[in-house]
């Protein structure tokens, strides 16, 4: 059994946080997410596309283009950013079958599991990117996207985990 997320959800996680703590005016182009948050840019334009699908992001075109949050760093959740990419975060097969638990729960481990799930999902509807980047004690340098080097240009600090 899995508990993890999926390379795909990491990189919408990272994306995500490369733009809530993106603090210049100007939208931040993937290219540079790519290479400050180690995801593979090819990867990226297809989870930024469905990030927006979601509203979770807006794309402005041309040559200063780039993305932007669709909403308020604090008004989106961790759940939010996985469930745009994963419609089932967490595989529903029955750890003692392999298959599908029945609706009445008439697997053994049912119910633990089942209880798990919840907690997980409930807490990642807690945290809001806002709150992951407050905690983190991770800061983007303020200014213009050029005095913006982000985590990998700042060996004293170092992007959130996610794993």
């Amino acid at each position: 059994m899995q508990l993890g997320l999926t390379r795909e959800a990491d990189y919408a996680v990272r994306a995500m946080l490369a733009l809530a703590s993106h603090q210049a005016s100007e939208p931040l182009s993937s290219r540079r997410i790519a290479a400050e948050w180690g995801i593979p840019q090819r990867f990226l334009i297809h989870v930024l596309g469905r990030l927006a699908d979601r509203g979770l992001v807006t794309a402005a075109l041309g040559r200063n283009g780039g993305y932007r949050l669709g909403r308020s760093a604090s008004q989106v959740s961790l759940l939010d950013v996985v469930m745009a990419i994963e419609e089932q975060p967490i595989d529903r097969r029955c750890v003692l079958r392999g298959g599908p638990c029945l609706p009445d729960g008439s697997c053994l481990v049912h119910e633990a599991f089942t209880a798990a799930r919840n907690s997980f999902l409930e807490e990642l509807g807690g945290r809001s990117l806002a709150s992951i980047l407050a905690g983190s004690g991770w800061q983007p340098t303020a200014g213009s996207a050029r005095d913006v080097e982000g985590p990998r240009a700042h060996p004293d600090r170092s992007k959130p985990a996610i794993r």
